[in-house]
């Protein structure tokens, strides 16, 4: 099912008489689950383990005592923010009819006058906040981010690895020449496919031959032919 919303603002229209809205803090262990149950004056949180079942059923019964309470539940909108699970949870909610939404943190306000405390508790509330003005079809309360298939999150992942790789290759290659440097040798490339043979030809200016500690030592185990870049793509797949 789609849901249609730009990422500042939702824009099917709330009926809070009939809609369930709940916010996830999550962690590693634990989820910290906040609620805004129609008909219900408290505002109900909920600590669960990391178990999307116990998710479910929790939604479900909120879902219920709205209906005891006299109101006809037609949506339930959860949100949580992006972080370490991904969107695999979003995806799942959705396969059970639940709107999920991944709201990119950065994009939730934060007072910066002073100092704030921060605590899970605190943490939700500011998340349900924010939420509820986007529901609300308010701008810039959050923004929420598209939520990829799993076959489009896997076309990524090779593009994202070569990045990773080309960045570790970049630093490793940065931290040699500075090593070098420190000792007076200038001019040497250590991205060359001919740097592992030139290794040994080197000299600082008083004339010693000397390796720069464990930068070289990398270098020099590349094979004859190869640069630091290509061994370091290689090793992608």
């Amino acid at each position: 099912m789609q849901y249609p919303n730009d990422s500042r603002r939702c824009l099917t229209v709330l009926d809070q008489d009939s809609t369930l809205i709940a916010v996830i803090e999550m962690s590693l262990w634990s989820w910290l689950v906040a609620g805004i149950v129609p008909g219900i004056e408290r505002q109900p949180l909920k600590k669960l383990e990391a178990d999307k079942h116990a998710l479910l059923k929790l939604l479900h019964r909120w879902r219920d005592e709205a209906v005891k309470a006299g109101r006809k539940i037609t949506r339930i909108a959860v949100a949580f923010e992006a972080g370490r699970d991904g969107f695999w949870l979003a995806r799942w909610l959705r396969a059970y009819g639940i709107e999920a939404h991944v709201i990119h943190a950065s994009s939730v306000a934060v007072p910066r006058e002073h100092r704030r405390a921060k605590t899970d508790r605190l943490d939700t509330e500011m998340l349900k906040r924010a939420f509820l003005g986007w529901l609300r079809g308010e701008r810039d309360h959050c923004k929420v981010v598209a939520i990829p298939s799993l076959a489009e999150e896997d076309a990524k992942r090779p593009n994202r690895e070569r990045e990773s790789l080309v960045g570790e290759c970049s630093r490793l290659v940065n931290r040699m020449k500075a090593a070098f440097v420190r000792l007076g040798i200038r001019g040497f490339n250590p991205k060359l496919k001919k740097a592992p043979e030139r290794l040994g030809a080197l000299r600082t200016p008083e004339g010693e031959q000397r390796t720069p500690g464990s930068g070289a030592a990398k270098l020099a185990a590349i094979p004859a032919g190869e640069s630091p870049a290509d061994v370091g793509v290689q090793s992608m797949s």
